[in-house]
């Protein structure tokens, strides 16, 4: 999606560690118009397919899936990654550990709002070694739902997750992947 490897290129920072800030448009300040066209282009690569549920994980994933789920005209769920007296009752929980935050988290996804008649597209920012994506597919797996398949934003194509899950058949739409970027010239070169 060129629009979006222009906006990265132009607004991404690259940091120590593999780290590409994008908290200027994506994850913490939001450019919604530039979501609407993220969700006409999942749109198009989901094309045909039939959704009945976006599902992501808290924080920075769920702006984006709103928009998304706008466009495919179904509702959002989101993991939470703490429990809350607001999710009473049966919850599908499982662990993931977040490459961003370097630490492990519980997610946890009322029963009540995913089941076996849904039929799944994960949505997210973010995917660098693909453990928030195997975590909200397990969570499917329990729930007995369908998984269509995973939109991703930004994958960074240079470490694991992408391959992986492609790897274990799941429909994998990026819209930007990162093959290389170099913290010290700023340049970023893209799949």
């Amino acid at each position: 999606m060129q629009i979006l490897k222009d906006r990265i290129r132009k607004d991404g920072k690259i940091r120590e560690g593999n780290v590409l800030k994008v908290d200027s448009f994506l994850n913490h300040q939001m450019d919604v118009s530039l979501f609407r066209e993220i969700g006409k282009e999942f749109k198009r690569r989901f094309e045909g397919e039939e959704i009945t549920k976006i599902l992501t994980i808290e924080a920075s994933g769920i702006g984006i899936a709103c928009v998304v789920a706008e466009v495919f005209n179904v509702p959002v769920v989101f993991a939470k990654k703490t429990q809350t007296k607001n999710i009473a009752g049966d919850v599908y929980t499982t662990q993931v550990e977040s490459y961003t935050h370097g630490r492990i988290y519980d997610i946890i996804v009322s029963r009540e709002f995913l089941g076996p008649d849904d039929k799944v597209l994960l949505i997210d920012d973010f995917m660098a070694n693909g453990k928030a994506m195997e975590g909200l597919i397990q969570i499917v797996k329990d729930s007995g739902a369908q998984l269509v398949g995973a939109g991703i934003v930004i994958e960074k194509g240079f470490q694991p997750g992408g391959d992986a899950l492609r790897d274990q058949g799941v429909h994998l739409e990026s819209l930007a992947i990162v093959e290389s970027m170099d913290e010290k010239t700023g340049e970023i070169v893209f799949r």
